[in-house]
């Protein structure tokens, strides 16, 4: 097996990235990631290996300082912009507390996101709301707290929402728009071309609708508009060309109603690379393109520049987190070697509902043998649970090693169920030199019995 990627970023003076940070291929390991002896991988200084005898398998592995460091490179790629975090990647309440240290707000999409971040006093303020279709307890709940914005992503939305509105000032709201655009790594997670159950298009009229119906409410305040691209966006073109079609569409509210909307978000879907050689821009390299587009577009159709908004998740969690798995069985089949673990589907569903692809390495002990292609797979009764393949692992690869899963941080654990009862899987947080702790424990059967009460 080949040793861990040193391929990183080279830090300039005052901690910034370096010349060649933009462009250096990234690794898919936390920057912390280094080999260890007996083929063992430390993050933080912490032992893979053991923290998989610790906390068993399968277990998620969280590199604090990574996701912190991330958090930290979005708002310095765009220091007058308004970084918030993509909670649907992943949230624990630890993670609430790391994105306010770092400052940066928190973009949810129900009232459990909503109760999490107020379990540990975020500022609502700095918390926007949406979702395609939001219950009357998200509502609730976003107006007891007093998020900051709530953005309309449906026109029944608007009397809806208005009706709840209790003051004595009024919620500001944004309209999420279509700008028709079609980008990201699958047909499943591009939101923002024509045909999606996503927001109001502005090529067909709902949106520019919507902007009349919100202005005659006074219990709202239509404070900017809001799209979403998709997810794993390779290039920071498809958000020049959304800045683009977005302005125009400020520059049209405004010559029609006299307003001029002061807030812009172009919400997440940054790329971040699973695989060695996979394309995953820096933030810097994002917010530049877009910098220039917005002064560009603001130029041309003669608006006041908004505040910017954007949300990234699983660039700032996807590369800090690890998963670790232990290898119940392999077998061969039809000229392929099929190594089965003991998660699968249930605590990574990605592959099986888009294709995700990901790097796997054997952890715990120095493989003698050549390796061969391979294909990881779950323990759950479906041709679909694949966690990866074609990836190379030992032709010794033998039931009780440990495989560690890397740039794991995002959709795995907050898209987990329990199929087939298997229990989710628990959090464990890495920093500094050596240090671990528990963030999320693993369910139980307690937890399973507890809510069957059909008795």
């Amino acid at each position: 097996m080949s040793a861990v990627p040193v391929d990183r970023a080279v830090p300039a003076p005052g901690g910034g990235p370096g010349p060649a940070a933009a462009s250096a291929p990234p690794s898919v390991w936390p920057a912390s990631a280094l080999p260890a002896p007996g083929g063992d991988i430390t993050v933080a200084g912490v032992s893979l290996t053991g923290l998989a005898e610790r906390y068993g398998t399968p277990t998620y592995v969280l590199d604090e300082d990574e996701v912190r460091a991330r958090a930290r490179a979005w708002r310095r790629a765009l220091p007058d912009a308004e970084i918030v975090y993509a909670a649907k990647a992943f949230l624990c309440r630890a993670v609430v507390d790391w994105i306010e240290e770092e400052g940066l707000g928190l973009d949810v999409c129900s009232a459990g996101e909503l109760e999490l971040a107020a379990a540990r006093g975020f500022p609502p303020e700095r918390i926007v709301l949406h979702g395609n279709a939001k219950s009357p307890d998200d509502l609730r709940t976003a107006l007891r707290l007093g998020v900051g914005r709530i953005v309309i992503d449906a026109e029944s939305e608007i009397a809806g929402l208005a009706a709840r509105v209790e003051g004595p000032g009024p919620q500001q709201v944004m309209i999420r728009v279509l700008p028709g655009i079609d980008a990201g790594g699958h047909r499943k997670i591009r939101t923002g071309a024509e045909g999606q159950k996503f927001g109001l298009s502005i090529a067909e009229g709902d949106a520019e609708d919507a902007v009349s119906r919100i202005l005659g409410r006074p219990q709202l305040e239509l404070v900017g508009l809001h799209c979403h691209l998709g997810s794993q966006i390779t290039t920071p073109e498809p958000y020049a060309r959304a800045v683009r079609r977005l302005v125009a569409f400020l520059a049209r509210i405004r010559d029609r109603y006299g307003i001029a909307l002061r807030e812009l978000d172009l919400g997440g879907g940054f790329a971040v690379a699973y695989r060695p050689g996979d394309p995953a821009p820096a933030p810097v390299a994002y917010a530049r393109r877009i910098d220039v587009e917005l002064l560009r577009a603001c130029h041309e159709f003669d608006v006041p520049v908004p505040r910017l908004t954007l949300e990234p998740g699983r660039s700032i969690v996807a590369p800090a987190g690890v998963a670790l798995y232990r290898v119940l069985s392999v077998k061969r089949s039809a000229g392929r070697v099929f190594v089965a673990v003991d998660g699968g589907m249930s605590d990574n569903p990605r592959p099986a509902l888009y294709g995700a692809r990901y790097a796997v390495r054997l952890i715990g002990r120095a493989a003698q043998a050549p390796t061969h292609e391979a294909t990881v797979v779950g323990r759950h009764c479906e041709a679909g649970d694949v966690l990866a393949e074609a990836v190379e692992l030992p032709r010794d690869v033998r039931p009780g090693d440990v495989l560690a899963v890397p740039a794991s941080g995002a959709y795995h654990v907050s898209m987990a169920s329990g199929y087939n009862a298997t229990r989710r899987p628990p959090v464990v947080a890495v920093a500094g030199e050596g240090r671990s702790r528990l963030l999320v424990r693993r369910e139980n059967v307690e937890d399973l019995l507890r809510r069957d009460v059909g008795l």
